[in-house]
């Protein structure tokens, strides 16, 4: 008996309300040049592609625990670049280093996160989870 995901899709998409860019160095490094000045390795320009592009959501990857320390201020622990993207399943599989960018939002009312907009994040894990209707995948915030 196969098992019916339509209404769990329908509920799932309604958290995808950012507009995500998925890009691709597909040469990697083999095309960077060698600045002699600096000895540092510079990419060509443009140096990624576009894979894909839709709607998606980026979240935190989880809530820093507020902690007393010993001084009695209050500060958040433990600082985290993480994140997590939930795609839908039918967007192409990501590769290490792939860089997702957070293009805008179709929320109404704005986005979930301003500062989000136009953050680019690295895909630094391997797939969290795959499920029939959702695609969740850790990134890590670059700039």
């Amino acid at each position: 008996m196969a098992f019916d995901v339509d209404g769990a899709r329908r509920v799932v998409g309604r958290i995808f309300d950012d507009q995500l860019e998925v890009w691709r160095d597909s040469a990697g490094r083999t095309d960077d040049v060698l600045d002699e000045a600096t000895g540092r390795l510079v990419p060509p320009a443009p140096d990624e592609e576009l894979v894909w592009d839709g709607l998606g959501a980026m979240m935190p990857l989880g809530r820093p625990a507020i902690t007393p320390p010993v001084s009695g201020a209050i500060t958040v622990e433990p600082p985290t670049t993480d994140y997590q993207a939930v795609l839908p399943v039918d967007a192409p599989a990501l590769r290490r280093d792939d860089v997702i960018r957070v293009a805008g939002s179709v929320r109404p009312g704005g986005p979930r996160d301003p500062q989000l907009v136009g953050r680019r994040f690295r895909f630094s894990d391997e797939v969290v989870g795959t499920y029939s209707v959702v695609r969740i995948i850790r990134v890590q915030v670059i700039d």
